[in-house]
């Protein structure tokens, strides 16, 4: 990942880092303690910016959208980003169902409806698309809802580790 340039020849934060990416990665955290009974990272004293690098940089996939009503990319760690082989300007704003193919999209859109119960929904797999066309099947996600500090549910979340290509 290259870094982000301010203009003034100092590196910026990378967006997962600022103040909205920190807040979004404890809503993560909070709505997956809550979906699932278990803590996204393992329980450690981490300041939340450690804690949401380490969300950036896990081996396992997670993914976010907006709760539009056609959903917005609003977060990829690496791992995604290098599985649909986009950067985070690529990947974040674009419509999430464009991760789909078309004959995919309705039942991804079922699941998606099913994990907004309060418990989530573990293991999901579904047929994915990069941004090059090629597709890869994904097994044994867990989807559920980020919960912001108010305690409201904003857009979804993904997260899974086992994958491969079609």
């Amino acid at each position: 990942m290259a870094a982000i340039e301010t203009g003034s020849g100092v590196p910026a934060e990378p967006p997962w880092l600022q103040a909205s990416g920190l807040e979004l990665a404890a809503a993560l955290e909070r709505g997956h303690q809550r979906a699932f009974g278990a803590p996204l990272l393992p329980v450690a004293e981490r300041s939340p910016r450690q804690r949401a690098q380490e969300l950036f940089a896990g081996a396992e996939l997670l993914l976010a959208h907006d709760g539009e009503a056609d959903p917005r990319l609003v977060y990829a760690n690496r791992a995604a980003l290098r599985l649909w082989r986009r950067t985070w300007g690529q990947m974040v704003g674009l419509p999430s169902r464009l991760t789909a193919e078309p004959s995919q999209r309705p039942a991804r859109a079922l699941a998606l409806a099913e994990a907004r119960r309060p418990r989530g929904i573990r293991g999901y797999s579904g047929i994915r698309v990069d941004s090059q066309g090629r597709r890869f099947q994904l097994q044994g996600a867990r989807i559920w809802s980020p919960i912001d500090a108010e305690g409201r549910a904003r857009g979804q979340a993904a997260a899974f580790e086992s994958w491969w290509w079609l």
